[in-house]
């Protein structure tokens, strides 16, 4: 399909300011507010009610072995290898066919993110950086999310970390509610990324106070009490 029918379509589909919207993000300028969370690697995960999964096989990302994205990740697979290749850590879970079907990463120095939002973010002594989690949609909604993570979180800890932090898109709510579910809490700090036209990218850190996710958090339930009959 050329440019001039997928603009059309998308015009069709989304309407005209939607479009206009897009272009300028995409090929102007776009400002992403990025909200520090945080954790404790010993703290039990709250209780879920997310679904239950096949059995997968968890390995350790290599350069080696990062093949195994081509199905489901298949323009992964040279970010997979390099992200090996830098010495981070990286879990990806596979299927019954060995391909990967879930992935996430974990970096105990500053990592610099030159494959998405071309901006450094600094790790401090005792905390790794999280980043890149990742499943297929089949996963989606199932308890493979909180596994994802607690299996990383193990190997961190196994390398001294005791905390995680990473960011997470301010427009992103269902990762925002999967942050609230794991028992994140916020830094109050947001990493701010602007990219000109779509080559360029700045970015730089400010700080808030109070909570910025109040409306996505579910309202405690009163106790149960005894009725008089």
């Amino acid at each position: 399909m050329g440019t001039v029918s997928k603009l059309s379509q998308h015009i069709k589909q989304k309407g005209l300011r939607a479009t206009l919207a897009k272009a300028w993000k995409h090929y102007v300028f776009f400002h992403q507010e990025l909200l520090w969370m945080e954790r404790d690697l010993v703290s039990p995960v709250p209780p879920h009610s997310l679904k239950p999964y096949p059995p997968l096989r968890v390995v350790k990302i290599t350069a080696d072995n990062a093949s195994a994205f081509a199905r489901y990740f298949g323009d992964r697979v040279g970010t997979m290898a390099e992200l090996a290749n830098e010495g981070h850590t990286g879990h990806m879970h596979l299927d019954d066919q060995g391909d990967a079907v879930a992935f996430i990463w974990g970096s105990a120095r500053d990592y610099f993110d030159r494959h998405y939002y071309g901006c450094l973010f600094p790790v401090k002594p005792g905390e790794f950086f999280e980043f890149g989690g990742e499943l297929t949609r089949a996963y989606w909604g199932s308890e493979l999310s909180v596994d994802l993570q607690l299996e990383l979180w193990k190997a961190m800890a196994a390398q001294g970390c005791d905390k995680v932090v990473d960011v997470c898109e301010f427009h992103n709510v269902p990762a925002l509610k999967l942050h609230l579910r794991m028992g994140y809490t916020e830094q109050g700090r947001i990493m701010n990324v602007y990219t000109l036209f779509g080559r360029w990218h700045f970015y730089r850190e400010t700080r808030y106070s109070g909570s910025r996710l109040d409306a996505l958090r579910k309202p405690s339930r009163p106790p149960v009490t005894a009725t008089a009959v």
